[in-house]
């Protein structure tokens, strides 16, 4: 950063994000807006992304204000999924073609070249092939978050027939693919000491330039201060009420959700009068819909803030069985003030967490009936909030977490 005059003039970096950084309403967006939001302090930063969703085409003003210049290009998921298909005849992941346009190609070329970009950091693995021609002078760092590649070994293992074999398939691919990044870019990034570690395991070869910084949460946005609206005011005062957020049209939340309707809710209506489960999260599947038919399940679809339906739950839910990386969705509902139920899947990316402190994990029908009732007619919600908020303060700040990015965007 140099000083010219009485404008101070930042080093131009090149961000390139397969989803729009904003809103920052699920994972991927959350960590991708706090990103860029920190690298517009000290850089020019020249944003590529994709703009999946005709929701998203309204925030592009509020995310170009943290950029000297975007290329910001809307694509349509159904179109992309079949030129998906081509990875199966270049022997790539089905990710590489979704994500591969001349367009953003172009402008990625002509925006290093016309701008003389040194330095480049990219978020999620797809993205990265816009930078296969660049020379060893340049700073390339990847931002993967989560070892993908075993998110969809994952799915394999839960599904049979083709869809097994398009998910095993996927993994495989992305790995192998994973792996070429890694040895192409100067150093690797996933949101969890648990993560790099896994992927140091799958690729030892590159270990020695694998690092982590962990997601934050925004502890004044999600605030048991805050003062909401009570969205649940029509089951009377006396409701309690567990609440899922999460975009319901992911499948490991699908599959989490619905779980946790079929196997575990009916148990806590059997100790529990007047509870309900609400599932809270955009584009709900049909069959996530079907759910509510089901008494005390009400599924909500896409709402302009969560944080209501978090600040008057009695509890927030985690069940996911399919979890890579750090849960916002716990983070957020630790900061504001509120106990979590979770299995230890959706629990393994964060750290400094003791059973009983403020989340409650368990992977067992039976048990998890028993905890959601034990807190629903017993607990102690103040003082179980109240040390989930006090942890989330002390070890999930964006700031503290993202400081060490410049470092990382130094020529070793």
């Amino acid at each position: 950063m140099t000083i010219r005059g009485n404008s101070v003039e930042k080093e131009p970096l090149l961000l390139l994000v397969h989803r729009i950084p904003y809103p920052p309403n699920k994972g991927d967006k959350i960590r991708s807006f706090h990103l860029l939001k920190y690298l517009s302090q000290y850089y020019d930063v020249y944003l590529g992304a994709f703009i999946d969703d005709p929701e998203d085409k309204k925030h592009i003003a509020k995310v170009s204000a943290y950029c000297r210049e975007t290329c910001l290009i809307e694509i349509h998921p159904g179109k992309r999924k079949l030129h998906s298909l081509k990875g199966f005849f270049t022997n790539h992941p089905l990710s590489v073609p979704y994500y591969k346009l001349s367009r953003m190609q172009n402008w990625v070329d002509k925006i290093i070249a016309s701008k003389s970009i040194k330095k480049h950091l990219v978020y999620s693995s797809p993205m990265a092939q816009y930078l296969n021609k660049l020379t060893n002078d340049h700073v390339k760092i990847i931002d993967f978050v989560d070892v993908d590649s075993e998110k969809w070994r994952q799915y394999s293992d839960k599904h049979s027939g083709l869809m097994k074999f398009i998910y095993a398939r996927e993994g495989k691919k992305l790995l192998e693919f994973e792996k070429q990044i890694a040895a192409d870019f100067d150093c690797s990034l996933f949101v969890s000491k648990n993560e790099a570690a896994l992927f140091k395991k799958l690729a030892p070869d590159f270990s020695h330039k694998v690092y982590h910084y962990s997601n934050g949460v925004d502890t004044t946005y999600f605030s048991p201060d805050v003062k909401l609206d009570n969205p649940y005011l029509q089951h009377g005062e006396q409701a309690r009420i567990m609440v899922f957020t999460g975009a319901m049209d992911y499948w490991a939340n699908q599959e989490a959700v619905t779980w946790f309707a079929e196997h575990i809710f009916p148990g806590i209506k059997q100790k529990v009068d007047n509870v309900y489960f609400y599932i809270v999260g955009s584009n709900p599947s049909e069959k996530i819909k079907q759910l509510s038919r089901e008494n005390g399940i009400k599924v909500t679809g896409r709402v302009d803030d969560i944080r209501p339906y978090i600040a008057y739950a009695s509890l927030v839910t985690a069940p996911l069985r399919i979890a890579r990386g750090i849960q916002n969705k716990v983070l957020e509902a630790m900061a504001m003030a509120k106990p979590v139920v979770a299995t230890h899947a959706a629990m393994d990316g964060i750290e400094k967490i003791d059973h009983g402190s403020s989340a409650y994990t368990s992977d067992s029908e039976t048990e998890m009936i028993d905890i959601c009732q034990k807190i629903l007619t017993e607990g102690d919600y103040n003082q179980l909030g109240a040390k989930g908020r006090e942890l989330v303060l002390n070890h999930f700040s964006w700031d503290s977490h993202l400081s060490g990015l410049s470092n990382y965007l130094k020529k070793q």
